[in-house]
């Protein structure tokens, strides 16, 4: 009598998390910004999530690690949709104002998550280690931004430059959750007085970071005085 063919099996096989499907990541990371808009960062749980998504937790646990990896993705998501348009127009506008455009296209971008975004600052009001942990991602955000707005965000200096304009865009983005005209009147006007503090920032830090390089020119030319002197003594 033939054998019949063995089914296939659909289930992971040991010690392997099952797969979530790419919709499902972006399901996932929607129903965390809706459960954020209704509650505080501290009080949403993993089952919650997954049963807002209708995923398993398994498929939760394959994919995130933890809230904040699920928030780190919607950072990601929407760092992308800023740096996907087209900036091309700007090249000639001076920086103050690339920014300007880009940040106001990062705003945009986060229209629709506007009462999470009101929740995540509050607790992060109450919260220090959320807020260190936020700061964190902010600034690397902030690096793309500058980036696309053409301004140098590597080295050691353009750490400088993307952590305070994560400062920066923390202050104006608590005027934008409160901004109600259609128009952003109040957010544009804050984002502009805050660009302009952070120019002026910015031209003391760049000076601040010239000095070590002038102290250590300095400290050469005395140590070649000094040989110079010496070989002087012994002749």
């Amino acid at each position: 009598m033939a054998r019949k063919p063995a089914r296939k099996s659909n289930r992971p096989a040991a010690g392997q998390a099952p797969s979530t499907p790419p919709g499902d990541r972006d399901k996932i990371v929607a129903a965390f910004l809706e459960l954020l808009a209704e509650r505080q960062f501290e009080e949403i749980g993993f089952a919650d999530i997954a049963g807002r998504a209708g995923v398993s937790l398994a498929q939760l646990r394959g994919d995130f690690a933890s809230t904040l990896a699920i928030l780190a993705a919607h950072i990601k998501a929407t760092d992308r949709a800023v740096l996907a348009a087209d900036f091309s127009d700007m090249q000639e506008e001076p920086a103050r104002e690339r920014l300007f455009d880009v940040l106001m296209r990062r705003l945009e971008t986060l229209g629709p998550h506007r009462e999470a975004v009101r929740s995540l600052l509050r607790s992060a009001q109450r919260n220090p280690p959320l807020a260190l942990a936020l700061n964190g991602l902010a600034t690397r955000s902030q690096q793309w931004m500058l980036s696309a707005a053409g301004i140098e965000a590597s080295g050691p200096r353009g750490l400088l430059r993307a952590q305070g304009l994560a400062v920066l865009f923390a202050s104006v983005l608590r005027t934008w959750v409160h901004d109600d005209d259609p128009g952003l009147a109040r957010t544009m006007a804050a984002l502009d007085r805050a660009l302009a503090r952070g120019q002026r920032v910015a031209g003391l830090l760049d000076d601040l970071c010239r000095i070590p390089a002038r102290l250590c020119r300095l400290g050469s030319r005395r140590r070649r005085r000094h040989d110079d002197s010496e070989e002087s003594a012994a002749a």
